[in-house]
Order: structure tokens, then C-alpha cells, then sequence
């Protein structure tokens, strides 16, 4: 059974940067393709980015340039790195095996004066 653990969220500033993380047991990491997802207050769940197994990566193009997303096989884990965050970036991140139609329970970015 996939387990997914996603952190790395908080109150922060505009303008700063945050790395978040998600750490996935139950499957065979190494091969398992794997996304950024994200849900804004009043708004449906969209997609960021997301990355192989072997490190192919796309976007969603209005999140080129400040979203990162990158993965250690060796750790099960999936990073997006966020950065001159804004307030329009509020909101619930989540990380998801591809296809997978389950969900954890994300992790809150809020970004606030």
C-alpha cells in the first residue's frame, strides 16, 4: 500500500523560499513516476510538475521559473523547491504518485505579511 508523507510547509513571507518534501513507501520508488500537485483556497487541484524515475522532468508552463522539483531515489523522497513565493502560491501542496487517485493530506503554504 503507498504511503505518501508530504512537509515542509509553513507561514512564510513574500518573497522568500521553501523546499518542500514528500517521503513515499509502499512502491518501488525508483521507477514510480512521481508529481507536484497543489490547492488554492475556492480553487480545484492543478498540477505542478512532475518527474520519472530516471529524472525526466516537466511543468506546467506558468510554474517555470520558480518551482523546482527534483527527487533522491536513495531516500524515497520528491522535493519542490518554491521559491520568491507570493500570495497567490497559497495554498495546500501535495505530492502524488502519477495516476494514483488517492490523497495524503498535503501540507499548507501560506504566504503572508
Amino acid at each position: 500500500q503507498v504511503q505518501i508523507v508530504e512537509s515542509g510547509g509553513g507561514l512564510v513571507q513574500p518573497g522568500r523560499s521553501l523546499r518542500l518534501s514528500c517521503v513515499v513507501s509502499g512502491t518501488a520508488f525508483s521507477s514510480t513516476a512521481m508529481g507536484w500537485y497543489r490547492q488554492a483556497p475556492g480553487r480545484k487541484r492543478e498540477f505542478i510538475a512532475g518527474i520519472t524515475g530516471g529524472g525526466v522532468i516537466n511543468y506546467v508552463d506558468s510554474f517555470k521559473g520558480r518551482f523546482t522539483i527534483s527527487r533522491d531515489n536513495a531516500k524515497n523522497t520528491v522535493y519542490l523547491q518554491i521559491n520568491n513565493l507570493q500570495p497567490d502560491d497559497t495554498a495546500v501542496y501535495y505530492c502524488n504518485v502519477v495516476g494514483r487517485m488517492s490523497w495524503g493530506q498535503g501540507t499548507q503554504v501560506t504566504v503572508s505579511s
